[in-house]
């Protein structure tokens, strides 16, 4: 189906050349994003016929879906540098353009939730109570 490659090209693009270190290695990259793209549409062709979908949708929904878990990912980020890291507390203007927010983004893109959802991964409490947390 010609719409679903077009978006396999799209959202699987060939490495450029020249931007691939070392370049003997370029051939190998473009054969992977080619097995990368064919999988992609692979697999989009599958979940639009068996959902009865349109594949643009599919694929927008998904790309919302990877930005929506990579925007939860910074945020956990967030709330370890801050208030797990055995170093002390990193400074807001090294996360801030790291993560992409304004470093007064920084203290408030994270909170109670993040934290204690940290402190269960790593088995540990924050070096200060969360934001809202009980104090007893």
């Amino acid at each position: 189906m010609l719409l679903i490659d077009e978006l396999a090209t799209v959202l699987c693009p060939l490495p450029e050349p020249g931007s691939v270190t070392p370049q003997e290695a370029f051939p190998d990259a473009c054969e992977e994003a080619e097995r990368e793209r064919s999988e992609y549409a692979s697999n989009l062709e599958a979940a639009a016929l068996g959902l009865d979908a349109d594949p643009l949708i599919l694929a927008l929904e998904e790309a919302r879906a990877q930005r929506e878990a990579a925007d939860r990912r910074v945020r956990l980020l967030l709330a370890y540098a801050r208030e797990f890291h055995p170093s002390g507390r990193y400074p807001l203007r090294e996360l801030a353009p790291a993560s992409g927010y304004k470093p007064s983004g920084v203290t408030t893109a994270y909170g109670a939730e993040q934290i204690e959802l940290v402190s269960s991964l790593i088995h540990r409490a924050p070096r200060r109570p969360a934001p809202g947390a009980d104090p007893s």
